[in-house]
């Protein structure tokens, strides 16, 4: 009993480990996955998100580059041009050369820093109008917004000149802590005149700056979002004087009359008094535009259109022709930045459903893959927990299996000793006596033999090595032999045997002594549970459907086989009614060992509950050619 309840505690520590350490982190694990589905269209928009606006940002770095290669170009056309000519000479007619030698350029324009317009004369309607826009501008008498980028060489350049965007004011912000300070530093921003709203209101604005979402907390993520759309690009008002300070060259923008001019201008080392400069183009810049579109991210044409969008919002190229869309709600969007301000990189969703389809289907296909997998490891863990309680059953049948052994060796040896020590110590005179003990000891010894090779041949099935000898043998004869054998025991035990056996000869394939050790198995069980209707009875015959066998079934009036134990008491150590407690005797390996030889045949061993009251097993074993008379009663 301590062995027994020492396993059982523990396996029951086995499952408890398991349970802790397996089982509730994967449920927990499932549980979170599960609540992550829900976010599935939202972290597939992020993913797609981060990939347009990479796309976005390459094109906005690109139509940077673009302006800064015009710009280079017109540098190198104009110092070619001042060593092919005399600067007087060139001032003069600067605006037609330029104009004839670098297409690009709309209008040349040379002024001096004291603020003398010496080119272009106003004499074509182009020239009229840039003088019209520019021409106080230029001659300093008057400071205009322009969008520019000081370089490293403009120190002298106006501190409202060096400030930063709100978002990067934000980003340095750190005594920004809660939403009231965030309300007043937005409302600061949004009432100074110099910082302006994006065209555009990207679908999926994201903050670069995960440190800027953390400072301004869950309550001011609505100002977060309009703080965000306010333009990076914001106008400084300055003299062009003063814009120029000491650099040689550099690019501005302004608007005039709610158009846009794109300005360069050069100083030449040799004439720093003269500033030559040209407005660009902007039909040539965007013929060019549509050429870097029509390179540029192959791949993805059939799942996005990128277009340039000028200050109205309204696309100057896109990659896509004849695409339409509310071209101020793109999916994500870039500022290209000084050079052309208040254009937009943008990118637009060819079908905007497909990501909630492909959110849908991703979430499907996790949801699915979860429930597979909590679904294999309840189905694990149900096979681990039967496994062990298998287990468990199996160390408790070991454990009555010695002991009901123990017991059953102890009560022949028991008999046999003191049996055989009245003989020997001629203590019995009496002849019927001594031949009575002798019939004691041979049949104590007869079923002392028959339990040791019970346990002999289970543990030599157990291991692989059982051996049968199989050849023609007649069955009837077998049945016969064994029942001869011992019914001696069974009317000594004050039995009534009756037999159905045949006159004519049965053959099967078989090992003789096996199929003679299953009827004594089958005999022995019938005697141990037949309670006080002492009756067993052996029927032999012999069916034909569907294939011939051989049936012989033994009855008994005994106590029966509870339902839920009909197949159980085929296993090893199992038995319906405890030795222990019952009186009855036995290892639980008769009917195993019947069973297993029975199978190793071709055969069957099977129960079936007796009307009346008691049990049938029939042995069922494939019969060879022969035939079979009407049977004989013995």
């Amino acid at each position: 009993m301590a062995a027994r309840a020492e396993s059982q505690n523990g396996m029951k520590k086995v499952a408890l480990v398991f349970v802790l350490a397996v089982f509730v982190p994967s449920l927990v694990l499932a549980w979170l996955a599960v609540r992550s589905l829900r976010d599935q269209q939202f972290l597939l928009e992020r993913q797609q998100s981060l990939l347009y606006q990479g796309v976005a940002d390459a094109l906005a770095k690109e139509i940077q580059d673009l302006v800064a290669d015009y710009q280079r170009s017109f540098i190198e056309k104009a110092t070619a041009m001042l060593r092919d000519h005399q600067p007087q000479d060139l001032t003069r007619t600067f605006d037609e050369t330029l104009r004839k030698e670098w297409p690009p350029a709309q209008v040349g324009f040379v002024v001096t820093l004291s603020g003398n317009i010496l080119c272009p004369r106003p004499q074509g309607p182009e020239a009229q109008t840039f003088l019209t826009c520019n021409s106080r501008f230029l001659a300093n008498r008057e400071s205009a917004e322009v969008y520019w980028s000081p370089k490293g060489a403009a120190l002298n350049a106006p501190n409202e000149l060096k400030e930063q965007s709100p978002v990067s004011s934000l980003k340095r912000s750190e005594s920004v802590g809660n939403s009231s300070q965030y309300d007043s530093l937005k409302n600061s921003w949004l009432n100074n005149n110099k910082f302006q709203s994006r065209a555009v209101l990207p679908q999926q604005a994201y903050a670069k700056d995960e440190q800027l979402q953390s400072k301004a907390g869950p309550q001011s993520k609505q100002v977060t979002q309009e703080i965000g759309n306010i333009s990076k690009v914001a106008p400084s008002e300055t003299e062009f004087r003063q814009l120029i300070g000491e650099a040689n060259d550099g690019k501005l923008a302004r608007f005039v009359d709610d158009k846009l001019n794109l300005l360069f201008w050069y100083r030449p080392p040799r004439e720093p008094q003269l500033v030559f400069g040209a407005q660009l183009a902007l039909p040539r810049l965007i013929a060019a535009l549509q050429e870097v579109m029509g390179q540029f991210e192959p791949a993805l044409r059939d799942q996005i259109c990128v277009a340039v969008l000028d200050d109205k919002a309204k696309p100057a190229v896109k990659s896509v022709v004849g695409f339409k869309a509310n071209w101020k709600r793109p999916f994500v969007a870039t500022e290209i930045g000084e050079e052309l301000p208040h254009w937009e990189a943008a990118v637009y969703l060819m079908d905007p459903n497909a990501l909630a389809r492909s959110a849908n289907t991703i979430k499907w296909t996790l949801g699915l893959l979860i429930s597979a997998l909590v679904l294999a490891i309840g189905i694990g863990s149900w096979l681990i927990v039967a496994d062990l309680n298998r287990h468990l059953t199996i160390a408790r049948q070991k454990t009555d299996f010695v002991s009901n052994v123990s017991h059953e060796l102890k009560t022949p040896l028991t008999s046999i000793r003191m049996f055989s020590e009245l003989l020997a110590e001629g203590r019995v005179a009496n002849a019927d006596r001594q031949r009575s003990y002798l019939n004691i000891i041979t049949a104590e010894t007869a079923r002392l033999t028959r339990l040791i090779n019970n346990v002999l041949d289970f543990a030599r099935m157990d291991r692989g090595e059982k051996k049968y000898q199989f050849q023609k043998c007649d069955l009837t004869q077998v049945v016969r032999e064994t029942v001869q054998s011992y019914r001696p025991q069974l009317e000594a035990n004050g039995f009534q045997v009756e037999c159905q056996i045949p006159d004519a000869t049965v053959w099967v394939n078989g090992d003789h002594d096996a199929l003679s050790q299953v009827i004594v198995n089958l005999l022995s069980n019938a005697e141990k549970y037949s309670d006080s209707r002492k009756e067993i009875a052996l029927d032999f015959s012999r069916q034909n459907s569907p294939l011939p066998y051989v049936e012989i079934k033994i009855k008994d009036r005994g106590i029966g086989v509870p339902k839920d134990s009909a197949e159980k008491i085929f296993e090893q150590f199992y038995r319906a009614h405890d030795s222990l407690n019952s009186g009855i005797q036995g290892s639980g390996l008769g009917l195993t060992l019947a069973r297993q030889i029975a199978r190793a045949h071709g055969g069957e061993v099977v129960y079936e509950r007796r009307e009346g009251g008691g049990s049938c097993f029939s042995l069922r074993l494939p019969a060879l050619a022969g035939s079979l008379q009407n049977p004989k009663t013995e």
